[in-house]
């Protein structure tokens, strides 16, 4: 082989060695990539079917249900505008409390409970993680409009 030809075989073979590195590099990331999630976003379908993401919003005040084996916790997170059930086992935050902000992780099952491995709790009054916050003031806004439309029957404007 001229040495022309090893230079150029060394350059593809490298080219092709980070090729398969980059490759190998995206596919970890995109693993472990979890996206955020409202209960809104996760009931109307738009929330990945096997695959782990978080929700967040509001922990339903007169949820949470705790079984008798100590570990196992229900409750339900809304951000006002729709409600997902969620089961965790494990320890819960020392923060956690009915009407206080949460993200969950976890799956989606079939029967639209979502089973949580991870549960985080907001550590202190002022702070909520910002697409938590960006719904709950979506949620809100939603709520206010359909209150402010007002149907008045036919009869009412007669007399």
């Amino acid at each position: 082989m001229k040495p022309r030809h090893k230079r150029l075989a060394m350059i593809a073979g490298g080219v092709a060695a980070l090729g398969v590195a980059a490759a190998l590099v995206l596919s970890a990331f995109n693993q472990n990539l979890v996206f955020f999630f409202t209960p809104t976003q996760v009931a109307e379908n738009q929330a990945p079917q096997g695959r782990t993401f978080r929700i967040g919003g509001l922990v339903t005040p007169g949820s949470v249900k705790r079984q008798a084996d100590g570990v196992t916790v229900q409750f339900v997170v809304t951000d006002t505008a729709r409600s997902i059930p969620v089961v965790y086992r494990g320890i819960l935050p020392d923060l956690f409390r009915e009407g206080k902000g949460v993200v969950t992780q976890g799956r989606l099952d079939t029967d639209g409970v979502f089973h949580a491995s991870e549960v985080l709790a907001k550590h202190d009054e002022n702070y909520m993680p910002p697409e938590a916050a960006e719904a709950l003031k979506q949620a809100h806004a939603a709520n206010q409009k359909a209150a402010r439309t007002l149907v008045i029957p036919e009869s009412a404007g007669r007399r």
